[in-house]
């Protein structure tokens, strides 16, 4: 219930905060073609799409965040389709789409490399993931309270790792990291530390 009602509902206005919508609109910038987007969630992301990609679609594990999402979703001028729950376990065609979002999502999935070799296998050839995600901060002290608090951060905010090198991640998957750019966003340094890149599938 906490998870799949409660949880969506409270982070919809946290996450459509102001500091979040610059680098919304620099992971959607390039989006081109057929999307999927993990992490759907209440659908923030959907007012920085670009004009005429063909389809989203999405994928997101609860319920609450689809009914959050319905309004932002049917104003919106390109199709978005739900195509799942798990990105663990994608149910598309490989090598179907070209490009795939994904904002503040790796951190929440139980195996994150699992998810990154389902990118890229439903990637095609040149297909790029476009991403920005918060993980483990370069500051020692800073990591080491990270590491501390992330089994808090855990149970509290649906499996949420502070102490991820995003980076590490998709390059183990294969990816080639075209850019990185690595910042602390506003905040406490713990919560605050993003990473945000376009990988490429070769």
């Amino acid at each position: 219930m906490y998870r799949d009602q409660v949880l969506p509902r409270g982070l919809d206005p946290v996450l459509r905060g102001r500091e979040f919508a610059g680098p919304r609109a620099r992971a959607a910038a390039g989006l081109e073609g057929e999307v999927l987007e993990i992490g759907f969630g209440s659908g923030l992301n959907i007012p920085f799409y670009p004009a005429g990609l063909k389809r989203v679609r999405a994928v997101d594990p609860a319920p609450a965040g689809r009914r959050l999402a319905a309004r932002r979703a049917a104003a919106c001028p390109v199709p978005v389709e739900y195509a799942g729950s798990d990105a663990q376990v994608l149910p598309v065609g490989d090598a179907s789409v070209d490009s795939v979002l994904s904002t503040w999502t790796l951190c929440t999935i139980p195996d994150a490399a699992l998810a990154l070799a389902e990118i890229v296998r439903v990637l095609r050839p040149g297909g790029a993931l476009r991403f920005v995600e918060h993980g483990l901060a370069p500051d020692e002290r800073v990591a080491r309270l990270q590491r501390r608090l992330t089994p808090l951060q855990r149970r509290a905010f649906g499996g949420c790792h502070l102490d991820r090198r995003i980076d590490q991640l998709v390059a183990a998957a294969g990816l080639e990291l075209t850019r990185l750019d690595t910042y602390y966003m506003q905040g406490p340094r713990a919560l605050a530390y993003a990473f945000a890149g376009v990988p490429v599938r070769s």
